[in-house]
C-alpha cells in the first residue's frame, strides 16, 4: 500500500531533484521515497531519546568509568 502526499521545497531543491531524476532515469517521487526510506535520522533520534531517558533516570557514567574511557583513547593515540 502506498500513500500520496505533497512536499514543498525551495526551487533550488526541486531543480536539483529534477537533475538527479533525469540523470538516474527515475522520477522525483521515486527519488524522494528512496531518500526517506534511507533516512538515518530515525535511529539517531532514537539514540538521542535513549540518552535523555538514561539521564532522566540519573544513569550517568561515574568517574572511574569516564577515566577508563579517556585512558583507552589516550593509550591508542600515543601508539599512533
Amino acid at each position: 500500500m502506498t500513500a500520496a502526499f505533497t512536499v514543498r521545497v525551495q526551487d533550488e531543491i526541486a531543480e536539483k531533484l529534477d537533475r538527479i531524476a533525469a540523470l538516474s532515469d527515475h522520477s522525483r517521487a521515486y527519488l524522494t521515497a528512496r531518500a526517506i526510506e534511507d533516512s538515518r535520522e530515525e535511529w539517531q533520534l532514537a539514540e538521542i531519546q535513549a540518552g535523555i531517558d538514561e539521564a532522566d533516570r540519573g544513569e550517568f557514567a561515574g568517574v572511574n568509568e569516564l577515566a577508563s574511557v579517556v585512558a583507552k583513547y589516550l593509550k591508542a593515540a600515543s601508539k599512533a
